[in-house]
């Protein structure tokens, strides 16, 4: 049975050769003529983010019942909170 020659994809980078990568390399160097720009590859709508990185959430057909369950959530730690009590950390305390 053969057996896979790790490369050196395989491996992870780490944080320190990262860095030495990043200081080490030349910051004038001319690009290549296949090199593109990364907004090239974004749409021609300005955003604040590109789409890549937060695409816009997905809209789900909700039924009355979730509509329902949310908004009793949401009014729950808007009650808690207008009666000053904290539910930061899953418990109700004072404070």
């Amino acid at each position: 049975m053969p057996t896979a020659v790790p490369t050196q994809a395989d491996q992870p980078i780490s944080d320190d050769e990262l860095t030495a990568l990043a200081l080490a390399a030349d910051p004038d160097a001319v690009l290549g003529p296949d090199a593109v720009s990364i907004w090239a590859q974004a749409d021609d709508e300005p955003q604040l983010l590109p789409a890549w990185y937060m695409p816009r959430p997905l809209r789900r057909a909700s039924t009355r019942r979730q509509r329902v369950v949310i908004g009793v959530v949401v009014a729950a730690f808007l009650v808690i909170n207008a009666a000053g009590l904290c539910s930061t950390y899953g418990t109700v305390a004072f404070g």
